[in-house]
């Protein structure tokens, strides 16, 4: 019997013990969330050469994303699923941020065929050729940037940014962007824009301070001074063959 009451108070420590740890552990969570803040910004590109930027002042596929100077950022909160579609000849959305870990599907909206690869930088893959209204996925398991072509049609062009960090964003037409739930902390702030250098990049890296008031950053200007864009291979590494993209469906025209 004596022995059955010490286990008795032994379990019933035990579980208290346990039960703090479990409390403290959920203050600790909820005082992150009470002091999470929204991140707001605006870039803007500059010396660009894109009718769109330049006509229509479209800022739009730039990506920001916050990493955490201390621990290791969690990647519970963001969507593991997320949408590239093909239709009128064109990747949609043309820019794609995605945390890693996130299967990417590539339905097929035209009715021809295509073929998504990439084949430098980030993760190298190649879905195959599929027929109109059918679809194919592909899971991505690093960060990095990732170039993707169709080796069908060589004006199809797009850019999935695999990102570690939750707290990212992509600039909308007017150049905004909004991080939501960004919790208390000190960050570095990181910008991709597929025109403009690693160099012009790295500069516009720096450090922010979130607390529990929403931050509004100083507008970010983004160069493309510098930047070349070269023709690039299909999957084989080969050049396209002339008129690749002639005749037939004409797709959406710029």
């Amino acid at each position: 019997m004596t022995t059955m009451i010490w286990r008795s108070r032994t379990c019933s420590r035990l579980a208290h013990a346990s039960g703090l740890r479990s409390l403290s552990l959920s203050v600790l969570l909820l005082s992150g969330y009470l002091t999470a803040a929204t991140v707001n910004g605006r870039v803007e590109l500059a010396f660009s050469h894109d009718p769109n930027v330049r006509k229509h002042s479209d800022y739009s596929g730039v990506v920001v994303w916050l990493e955490p100077l201390s621990g290791t950022p969690t990647i519970a909160v963001r969507s593991h699923r997320a949408e590239m579609i093909q239709k009128g000849k064109t990747f949609i959305p043309h820019v794609l941020a995605i945390n890693v870990g996130t299967t990417v599907d590539f339905p097929n909206y035209d009715p021809i065929f295509h073929n998504a690869f990439s084949n430098y930088n980030g993760q190298i893959f190649d879905i195959g050729l599929y027929p109109p209204g059918t679809t194919k996925s592909i899971a991505f398991h690093r960060d990095g940037v990732v170039r993707v072509f169709c080796n069908i049609h060589p004006a199809m062009s797009a850019v999935i940014v695999v990102l570690k960090s939750p707290h990212f964003a992509v600039s909308n037409k007017k150049g905004e962007f909004q991080i939501a739930d960004v919790p208390a902390g000190s960050y570095r702030l990181h910008v991709f824009h597929e025109r403009a250098t690693e160099q012009t990049l790295e500069a516009l890296t720096h450090t922010v301070d979130v607390s529990a008031d929403p931050v509004q950053l100083p507008a970010i200007a983004v160069s493309e001074s510098g930047y070349l864009q070269l023709p690039h291979k299909n999957k084989f590494g080969k050049d396209y063959p002339p008129g690749a993209d002639a005749g037939g469906y004409v797709g959406t025209r710029p």
